[in-house]
């Protein structure tokens, strides 16, 4: 019991002090998980990030899941999901109530600009520590510079790129563990 109450209390806090979206999510949710709880090994954390971007939803909500599934079962994956949620679902009500009364008023203006800036800090801060634990060789550079250049050059959707890139990875990596087993 005592498990389910900290991942559902790890993840509220989570949910309730990051603006943003999943993207932003990733460093608070490293630090919490990685470091201040030890749910999850650092090297483990990309993968787990990778995981949940693959399948459809949010990112931040599949993460949660996936380490509450990893410490607590089932339970803990409801646990850590809840928790991430139910800070959005509130926020959402009350905006929803009351945004149109206050929406264009200089003050909430300014406060959106605000944490425009640091959500845009907390994305790059993100990718830059994905880049960092994703790319570890030649392959893996040649994958993420082939697929930077395809999302921003071609129209090939993310879906398709995502997909060339764990066959290239497969292929590839399956290639050189028959030539390390060949005599």
């Amino acid at each position: 019991m005592k498990t389910y109450l900290e991942l559902f209390l790890a993840f509220l806090k989570i949910g309730a002090f990051t603006f943003g979206g999943g993207y932003a999510m990733i460093p608070l949710i490293e630090k919490e998980v990685v470091v201040h709880k030890k749910w999850v090994h650092k090297d483990d954390i990309i993968n787990l990030f990778a995981i949940a971007q693959s399948i459809p939803g949010a990112i931040a909500i599949n993460t949660s899941t996936l380490i509450g599934y990893k410490v607590a079962g089932r339970r803990g994956a409801i646990a850590a999901t809840s928790g991430v949620i139910l800070p959005s679902f509130l926020i959402i009500i009350v905006v929803a109530t009351f945004f149109g009364k206050i929406a264009r008023t200089p003050t909430v203006e300014a406060i959106f600009l605000g944490i425009n800036g640091a959500v845009v800090a907390l994305i790059l801060v993100a990718a830059k520590r994905m880049v960092q634990s994703a790319v570890v060789d030649g392959l893996t550079l040649m994958i993420f510079m082939g697929t930077v250049f395809s999302v921003i050059f071609t129209t090939i959707s993310p879906v398709w790129v995502i997909i060339l890139g764990g066959l290239i990875g497969f292929v590839s990596y399956q290639q050189i563990r028959e030539r390390k087993n060949t005599p």
